[in-house]
């Protein structure tokens, strides 16, 4: 039976906390910062957490469930 594979790009994109949680890095800031609010672009910076709703999903994507 062959193994089942981890999917690789939810692999790049999520990281597993020590409680348990799920994070990701949040989008648009890479580029075409000048018009956004300092505001906006410091809480880009900071991690994500995966919603409840998505949560299974993204688990059965890195094969946790």
């Amino acid at each position: 039976m062959p193994k089942v594979k981890t999917n690789s790009s939810a692999k790049k994109r999520f990281k597993i906390t020590g409680t348990g949680e799920i994070t990701f890095q949040k989008a648009f800031k890479r580029h075409i910062l000048t018009k956004k609010s300092t505001k906006r672009k410091r809480l880009m910076g900071k991690k994500g957490k995966v919603s409840q709703a998505n949560l299974d999903f993204v688990k059965r994507l890195l094969r946790l469930k």
